[in-house]
């Protein structure tokens, strides 16, 4: 008898438990998760919403200390109608309304005027304080009605990568950047607020213990340290202002990880305000939408396949006549000029296209070919932003002596910025190839972050062939670049230039008068941070690179090196 009050006992305690447990639970989703939401709409139950948008979810940067930062939130706000047919003094609604909030009066009283209309819309986004006060006032005939829309509270910053919600037919979804590439995620699919408990607890385990946080509904977390960006915009800006490019773009990557610290184009634009953009073309990012001729960024890499495969060494010579023939054509050097017998040192430091030339014939065409496709160029890089273009490699597979001689320096293929970065960042990364990425993971209803997983890495140089290279590239900089003038005494910085012809459209040859300039560096150069990556499309004054970009980029490297206390190296 005695046992079987106990085990009664026992499962009335664990049943009086396992209820209070889920009441806590519940307690916690009505007052933490969802209270807001449940306050406003208190708050509003006799008018109903008159919203184009669902609810969304949030966006944020990261800081390097890992605090987040709103990039993207719904704001929650009011509209102001009034009812044409039962008001009885335009003048005497207007007058009460504007001495609370902004009207548009010619808007106003078109709207008044409309006497068989019973619900006209005057005002929009008004905040909480300034419906209370309207709602004081009891005016006959004006109605709130709750509104939402997307708001991005550091306006311009970041725009290209973060993008915005627009019209897609009849409703609002993302449309470009991080805002169309994650909208399945960022789209809130429940409708009202009341969802069974027992649901919204499984809902939620079922959400952690999901294979893959990215089919789930949450926020995203990117890897956007605002700070860094508001710098890379700024320094932008000084490029656009100084050389009048029609482009201007930068990146700056961990070369470890893949994750993008910082994206930025020239123009620009606010997401507040984009309908008032005269040029939509701004709206797309050329750092991922469109593909470029790179010019001489591309010798590292093509330096770096032949001593790869063991072809040459940083100390192998060869006889520079200041040009080459290949396939009845003249290649030749930037300057036209020959150097006589020089090493491939000489060849990065002086940026000497026959040197690359000879390296892709030492080699053998095949294996080069095989090193541009291993490094990435000529297909996606997947980085998780939308249109992403895919570079044209063709030249090199089964293409004539001519086509492999141009694209050893970087012209006769074509690829996007982040193929270009992704296939540098190889060199800082011990030869591996790193997957560019822009959020690091997505924050569920509960407040859990979870991480989004990355593909494992692939080994396309020794690790000694990249530590040779980023010696060389240290050289570069420190002796080459403007007369080492740029020569940081306590930190090594691996660095190149490039400026590429822009090729004429229909296959016409190449514009005499229209360049596009290129820089790339990583520091310290054998234990990489960073990896950053300049571009500007026809800059003006100055005729190469190394004039516009290579100062820009320095002070880019300052700024992050006292910003994350990055420690010398020498």
């Amino acid at each position: 008898m005695k046992s079987r009050f106990a085990r009664r006992a026992r499962l009335l305690s664990f049943l009086f438990i396992l209820g209070a447990l889920l009441l806590v639970v519940r307690l916690y989703f009505v007052q933490i998760v969802n209270g807001e939401a449940y306050e406003r709409d208190a708050l509003g139950q006799y008018v109903a919403p008159s919203s184009e948008m669902n609810d969304r979810g949030d966006i944020f940067f990261q800081k390097k200390d890992n605090g987040l930062v709103v990039a993207a939130v719904m704001q929650t706000g009011w509209i102001v109608a009034i009812q044409p047919k039962t008001i009885e003094s335009a003048d005497s609604i207007y007058a009460k309304l504007s001495g609370v909030i902004a009207l548009d009066k010619v808007k106003f009283y078109e709207s008044a005027a409309k006497a068989d209309d019973p619900y006209e819309e005057v005002a929009f986004r008004v905040m909480d304080k300034d419906a209370a006060l309207i709602r004081n006032l009891r005016i006959p005939g004006v109605l709130l009605a709750q509104d939402k829309w997307r708001l991005y509270p550091a306006g311009a910053l970041a725009a290209h990568t973060i993008g915005f919600v627009g019209f897609q037919g009849s409703q609002k979804v993302g449309v470009y950047g991080l805002e169309r590439y994650w909208n399945d995620t960022l789209t809130k699919t429940v409708s009202g607020l009341y969802v069974n408990p027992f649901a919204e607890i499984f809902t939620n385990v079922g959400t952690l213990l999901a294979s893959d946080p990215r089919k789930e509904e949450g926020d995203i977390v990117t890897s956007i340290e605002p700070i860094v960006e508001q710098r890379l915009e700024e320094t932008l800006d000084s490029v656009m202002n100084a050389y009048e490019p029609k482009i201007a773009g930068g990146i700056i990557m961990n070369p470890r990880t893949g994750e993008i610290i910082a994206l930025a184009a020239r123009p620009g634009f606010n997401p507040n305000t984009y309908g008032a953009v005269s040029n939509p073309s701004v709206f797309g990012n050329p750092l991922v939408d469109n593909i470029y001729e790179m010019g001489s960024i591309m010798k590292p890499l093509t330096l770096s396949a032949a001593l790869d495969t063991g072809a040459i060494t940083p100390d192998t010579t060869y006889d520079d006549q200041g040009f080459v023939m290949k396939s009845g054509k003249k290649i030749s050097n930037f300057d036209f000029k020959g150097r006589g017998v020089v090493n491939m040192q000489t060849v990065l430091n002086e940026s000497l296209n026959t040197g690359a030339v000879f390296a892709v014939d030492t080699m053998g065409h095949d294996v080069f070919a095989k090193y541009v496709h291993a490094y990435g160029l000529g297909e996606e890089t997947g980085v998780d932003l939308p249109n992403e273009a895919v570079g044209h490699v063709g030249a090199i597979d089964k293409g004539a002596d001519v086509d492999y001689a141009s694209a050893s320096f970087g012209q006769g293929i074509a690829v996007t910025p982040i193929e270009m970065v992704r296939a540098l960042a190889v060199l800082a990364n011990g030869g591996r190839l790193p997957e560019p990425h822009v959020v690091t993971g997505v924050r569920h209803k509960t407040g859990i972050v979870r991480k989004v997983a990355l593909a494992d890495q692939k080994q396309i140089l020794k690790p000694e062939t990249a530590e040779t290279m980023s010696t060389m590239l240290t050289t570069v900089y420190d002796k080459a670049l403007l007369g080492g003038i740029l020569k940081q005494e306590h930190y090594s910085i691996a660095a190149k230039t490039g400026t590429a012809q822009i090729a004429i459209p229909g296959g016409g040859g190449y514009y005499g008068d229209r360049f596009l300039h290129s820089f790339f560096g990583y520091f310290p150069s054998h234990d990489p941070k960073f990896i950053v990556f300049l571009f500007a499309v026809e800059p003006q004054k100055e005729a190469y690179a190394s004039h516009t970009l290579a100062k820009p980029f320095l002070e880019i490297t300052k700024f992050l090196i006292n910003y994350y206390n990055i420690p010398p190296d020498r």
